[in-house]
């Protein structure tokens, strides 16, 4: 039995023990395979030589949303999902104008929002945090107020702001890590966005972390982890360790069945680094949609 039956069948085992409603998952109208998004930073090469046909491509994959990175400095992608009918929900955006505010009033991010806005946007993700901004835990709590400020002033405008994680946020520090200080200290106005490779590269379990935070994960991204590697790596992974789904160690069927019951909104593919991105991207939502 291959590896991904072997999932495939275990997931369904682990299902069919507990209630029919858990079944949904596995569907082929699954709201998130239904609706798969990518980030669009996975093919970042192609839309910078052509975001057309960049763009054009992904929608053939079977892609149905596009997660935007750079926003607002994202005119060419912008333009090409509208060309090619690509759904733009959510995106990443200069996170400076939230982490480090030029001003008390948040001017610079109240400018993202306008624009977000005027393109129907309804998620704000910080992509990531610069070391200066979390060198200590007091870093971390002050990273943690700002994005509160933040996310009251999207809230009022009609979108979510959400944190996306990469691993560096558990590493031990000072007997806890920045991931407990934003787990604890984000309002309820304050969402993640979770990113299941991330939190195995840091030891832990992406599913447990979901559930942990039902009703505190706005949207997911789906990548997964070469096997055999010795964790937990806090950073400088090998490109090599990013795989398509199904590829890799971390079991994807038990995740997209508990989002639902965590309120997450969209699921994106991402794979930060392959040598053949259209490929990847392509077998990644192959594997999602023959579950």
């Amino acid at each position: 039995m291959n590896r991904r039956n072997f999932l495939r069948n275990s997931a369904a085992s682990a299902l069919f023990s507990g209630s029919a409603q858990t079944l949904s998952a596995l569907t082929a109208d699954n709201v998130y395979r239904a609706n798969i998004g990518i980030q669009l930073y996975t093919m970042r090469a192609a839309i910078r030589k052509d975001a057309s046909a960049a763009i054009r491509s992904i929608v053939d994959a079977g892609y149905q949303q596009g997660e935007l990175y750079g926003f607002p400095k994202s005119k060419k992608m912008v333009e090409a999902c509208r060309e090619h009918g690509l759904a733009m929900n959510s995106c990443h955006f200069e996170w400076g104008t939230a982490v480090e505010p030029s001003d008390e009033g948040f001017s610079d991010f109240k400018r993202v929002l306008e624009k977000a806005k005027e393109l129907g946007l309804t998620h704000l993700v910080v992509p990531y945090l610069h070391e200066h901004n979390r060198k200590s835990l007091d870093d971390y709590r002050r990273v943690a107020g700002r994005l509160n400020q933040a996310a009251v002033i999207a809230k009022d405008a009609g979108i979510q702001l959400a944190y996306h994680n990469h691993a560096f946020e558990y590493q031990p520090m000072e007997g806890s890590s920045g991931f407990e200080i934003f787990e604890n200290e984000f309002t309820s106005e304050m969402k993640f966005e979770l990113d299941v490779f991330w939190i195995r590269a840091a030891g832990l379990d992406p599913l447990e972390c979901l559930k942990r935070l039902s009703g505190r994960v706005s949207q997911l991204h789906l990548k997964d982890l070469k096997g055999g590697l010795a964790l937990p790596l806090y950073g400088g992974l090998p490109k090599e360790a990013f795989k398509e789904l199904g590829k890799g160690m971390i079991p994807m069927e038990p995740i997209i069945e508990a989002a639902k019951k965590a309120g997450v909104q969209h699921c994106h593919v991402e794979q930060d680094h392959s040598p053949h991105p259209l490929a990847s991207i392509t077998e990644s939502v192959r594997y999602l949609k023959s579950l």
